[in-house]
């Protein structure tokens, strides 16, 4: 939990302030999971503070929601275009990914009882209607800025051309599939969304978008055998 609140203050999440008249809070709850490794083991103790978003009323706290997510088929045909030219596959996602986004709307959240100021929000909120789509314009915007091209086809897919070389990303949600023929261009990508966002490399080849999306698919085994996964 501490962790957690530390997280939300690092990225001004909220503002304190008082409620303005003919506004309406929205209430927040804390919600605990336990994570673990594929071997039954602990891997850690998860708090996330997320408000209740389904108290929000439309037109007044939020408009579109709307986010696109990677389809299937284009993460099949990504998977099997670098199985058969031998392209490293690498795995990442962005911690506290909903945090990133930009609020155009105005709202606010209550704090714990006993309080009598609220949080005006500043960022994007778990569990908030429009979480998605505020984090998913964040990311497209900033991955554009490092000169990539977003696909007409599938929107959550972007790819990069110089020369010779070639660098694909996908997103789905908070998790990403990177993979081209370049290895020093796809360093040199992770670089920069470390300029901004948290980003941590997936260890777990069990736990992987990968692994739950293809796995009773299209033959996880053979990918694994003609990809070399970097973790």
């Amino acid at each position: 939990m501490a962790a957690e609140l530390t997280a939300l203050e690092q990225n001004q999440t909220w503002t304190l302030t008082s409620l303005p008249s003919g506004h309406r809070p929205i209430g927040c709850k804390w919600v605990y999971k336990i994570k673990y490794n594929s071997d039954g083991t602990v891997e850690r103790y998860k708090a996330q503070l997320v408000v209740k978003g389904f108290t929000q009323r439309e037109g007044i706290d939020y408009k579109e929601t709307f986010a696109p997510v990677a389809k299937l088929t284009t993460v099949r045909c990504l998977l099997t275009v670098a199985a058969i030219r031998n392209w490293s596959l690498h795995q990442m996602d962005v911690q506290n990914a909903f945090l990133h986004g930009d609020l155009t709307e105005e709202v606010y959240m209550q704090l714990p009882p006993g309080q009598h100021m609220v949080c005006r929000l500043n960022k994007s909120f778990y569990e908030l209607k429009q979480a998605s789509r505020s984090w998913f314009h964040k990311f497209s915007n900033a991955i554009q800025q490092g000169g990539f091209h977003q696909s007409k086809a599938d929107y959550s897919l972007f790819t990069k051309v110089s020369g010779t070389s070639f660098t694909a990303l996908l997103i789905y949600v908070d998790d990403m599939i990177i993979t081209g023929n370049d290895d020093n261009a796809i360093a040199s990508l992770k670089d920069f969304l470390r300029t901004k966002f948290a980003l941590k490399t997936l260890v777990k080849c069990g736990t992987s978008l990968v692994s739950k999306l293809l796995t009773p698919l299209m033959g996880f085994q053979y990918l694994n055998e003609n990809i070399h996964l970097i973790f």
